[in-house]
């Protein structure tokens, strides 16, 4: 292609393109002459660069003090707002009296020094804090040592360095050599750094560590696994920038952390703008990874760097797990948090409405809103310039496409203080995370005459708990205090009228006729059990009255989605109770395996709805309740000696539980700085027969290690193992 086409087409707004590519360059010219140049100018006869020395090795000072030498990159990669240093050789001792010379770092195909996109760095005799400067610390025949101090304000992405040599004539420049290429990312441990986190043990594990849990299930049976996070590995750190190129995101935006959340949030997903990871809640995963599968995020960002097209399939943990390993991987604090009974509330009025017909069953087809058994998003952590002050902190940032904000479908930074207090007028999507965590669920049943009639309202089933992983262990942190009040106390009633008064639509109960039946509770209990086995719900009543009622009592078991959508009914159980006055009356019901196991989804998720009419006052009392199954471990087993640089051995095993042949049976085993994942495919394990792979592999870094591996089949999702251990140092 000839220049003519190259260039970019005119546009009467702006004099220069846009510029948002981290990949693009521009031409530097190696002399830049002032003019005519005379006759007998040689430019060997004036300072000249021989070499630049950028201590880039993991183990010397700039990666050690920059905690960036765990990044498996050849290229010098520093944090911003901190000095760092570097070694040019000349070709004769610098004279500071007759030479001149200054540093230029360049990003994208369109530099402007107003833009933070050309930045030329004097040497100076001072380094102020959190400015660009350059100061020689050392000089020793013809090198020099500079200390050179970044911006804390700085674009994060990958710089172009150049020395420049001035000339009565002209100026002369080091040739374009991506070796002396400099990565910079948000600094927290810097506290000029909008992303700043003043606890080092936070900052290990929010920045720093590359493995975390997920935290699934639902509410009465918490379920966790391990994910790779991986934001160290090969060629992650040129995924994750261009993620931010796939966006479009202006370069000069690129030091800003609610920027880089706001639009990553919508490139995580592909829906609108073909972003990193297509969503599937049918069930059906043709030409893809089931979401089960995935063991981490760096197949998945590899894949979407290396194909350009969205990966097959996620559901929620893996969009957030994505975004955690992004995050974590420029350097803003970020954790996966779990909402169990998390709301998705499609006209965000606070409340989910669940309409029950004559039998007292629920409508699918009215009903729009849905329960997600448990839904997962990230939290990171930045200051809110934009924001009164008290609201910086911890900010929800989602990926998981539900609904769009301003055209696209992404969610966040919502502070999470805002949150808990009610102030949703705060940018951004805070109405939409309110209510996933505080709407009421609302029985309503048309009557004859057309009007809706209020049955029952539930107000604590939605955000009961809200979690995350522990700083240094793997257990379970509960931090539902951080976005909610104590349920009924006086703060929440204020919180919940700030949020109406800011807009947050919440219907009035008082309009319509709502008088529970208040002397009789119900509840039921579904006892636990393992996937292909047969188990009991049973129904308890009190009745607190002096009467003697009568109920009418039905039953529903539905195979559902996660997110509370159902498949199919596959129980249907009505029965009548004689309720004494002042006493408990229990009955079971029982769930044999062969109602439940042709039709079980992926994660094996039941959802019962009870509801029951007193007779005598044909009041209605309803509840309902999610429970999983338990889903048989992979073991993961090592052999011999582990230390780094060694071949060692690790086995999986899995024994089938199922009354059938597992047929297309495919393993996943990865261990970030242990091995690359592996795949493994079987064709068939008989009932009760036991599978037995063996891996070789090289571990490439000592410490503690964990390895995680996941089976999935058609009939058998969401079977995972995993392993701490300790690789010896060689």
């Amino acid at each position: 292609a000839t220049d003519e086409e190259k260039k970019p087409p005119l546009n009467g707004r702006r004099a220069l393109p846009s510029n948002n590519s981290n990949d693009e360059e521009n031409e530097v010219p190696e002399m830049e002459a002032f003019g005519l140049i005379p006759r007998g100018f040689n430019p060997k006869d004036y300072l000249r660069v021989v070499d630049i020395h950028m201590f880039k090795e993991p183990h010397e000072i700039n990666k050690q003090q920059h905690h960036t030498d765990k990044y498996y990159n050849p290229k010098l990669i520093v944090r911003r707002g901190q000095s760092f240093q570097i070694q040019v050789d000349f070709n004769r001792p610098y004279n500071p009296e007759t030479d001149q010379f200054w540093l230029e770092y360049l990003i994208g195909r369109y530099p402007q020094q107003n833009k933070g996109t050309y930045i030329p760095i004097l040497v100076r005799d001072v380094l102020k804090p959190g400015e660009w400067g350059a100061k020689i610390t050392h000089k020793e025949n013809n090198s020099i040592r500079l200390s050179i101090m970044s911006s804390a304000t700085c674009i994060i992405g990958k710089f172009r360095l150049y020395v420049a040599v001035l000339t009565p004539f002209g100026i002369l420049r080091t040739r374009r050599n991506a070796a002396t290429d400099t990565y910079i990312l948000f600094n927290p441990w810097c506290q000029q750094d909008a992303v700043y986190l003043d606890d080092e043990k936070e900052r290990e594990e929010y920045v720093l560590n590359d493995v975390g849990i997920v935290f699934h299930g639902n509410i009465n049976d918490i379920k966790l696994r391990s994910w790779s996070y991986g934001q160290f590995e090969e060629n992650i750190l040129d995924a994750c920038l261009f993620l931010m190129d796939k966006a479009e995101l202006e370069l000069s935006g690129r030091g800003n952390p609610i920027k880089i959340c706001r639009v990553a949030s919508a490139v995580i997903n592909s829906r609108d703008d073909n972003g990193v990871i297509a969503g599937s809640w049918d069930n059906t995963y043709t030409n893809g990874v089931p979401p089960s599968a995935w063991t981490g995020s760096v197949d998945i960002l590899l894949e979407y760097y290396s194909s350009k097209q969205p990966v097959r399939y996620g559901q929620c943990w893996v969009f957030a797990g994505v975004f955690n390993t992004f995050l974590r991987c420029l350097g803003i604090p970020a954790r996966l948090i779990t909402n169990y009974s998390s709301a998705h509330d499609n006209n965000a009025n606070l409340q989910l409405d669940f309409f029950l017909d004559d039998e007292g069953k629920v409508d699918t087809t009215t009903t729009k809103d849905s329960v997600w058994n448990y839904h997962c998003w990230n939290e990171a952590w930045m200051t809110r310039p934009d924001l009164p002050v008290g609201f910086g902190g911890w900010q929800v940032v989602d990926g998981t496409p539900q609904e769009t904000s301003d055209g696209m479908y992404r969610c966040g930074p919502a502070s999470v203080q805002a949150i808990k207090h009610g102030h949703v007028c705060f940018q951004f999507d805070a109405p939409f995370v309110y209510a996933e965590v505080n709407s009421d669920i609302v029985y309503l049943r048309r009557a004859k005459n057309g009007t809706q009639v209020i049955e029952n309202i539930d107000t604590t089933h939605i955000g009961q708990l809200i979690v995350t992983k522990e700083v240094g262990r793997d257990g379970m942190m509960e931090i539902t205090e951080e976005y909610k009040f104590q349920e009924g106390s006086e703060e929440e009633r204020l919180a919940l009228e700030t949020a109406v008064m800011y807009g947050v639509k919440k219907q009035n109960m008082q309009d319509t006729s709502y008088q529970p039946q208040t002397d009789v509770d119900m509840e039921f209990q579904v006892q636990k059990a393992v996937l292909g086995s047969d188990f009991k719900v049973t129904i308890t009543f009190r009745n607190k009255s002096r009467n003697t009622y009568t109920a009418t009592a039905y039953l529903s078991g539905n195979i559902v989605f996660y997110t509370g959508v159902t498949k199919n009914e596959f129980k249907k159980h009505s029965f009548s109770a004689k309720l004494e006055p002042s006493s408990s009356s229990a009955f079971d019901v029982v769930i044999k395996s062969s109602e439940y196991l042709s039709d079980l989804l992926d994660q094996a998720s039941f959802h019962f709805f009870v509801t029951a009419r007193i007779n005598e006052t044909g009041k209605i009392l309803a509840t309902q309740k999610a429970t999983v199954l338990e889903i048989p471990a992979l073991r993961i087993k090592t052999q011999g000696a582990m230390v780094a640089g060694k071949e060692m051995s690790v086995t999986v095993e899995f024994t089938n539980p199922l009354k059938q042949t597992l047929e297309n049976v495919t393993l996943r085993l990865e261990g970030p700085g242990v091995l690359r994942t592996m795949k493994k495919e079987f064709r068939q394990i008989p009932m009760n027969s036991t599978l037995i792979w063996e891996v070789k592999c090289i571990p490439n870094r000592p410490g503690l290690r964990k390895l995680i591996a996941s089976l999935n089949c058609d009939a058998l999702r969401h079977v995972y193992g995993e392993l701490n251990i300790q690789i010896q140092k060689p």
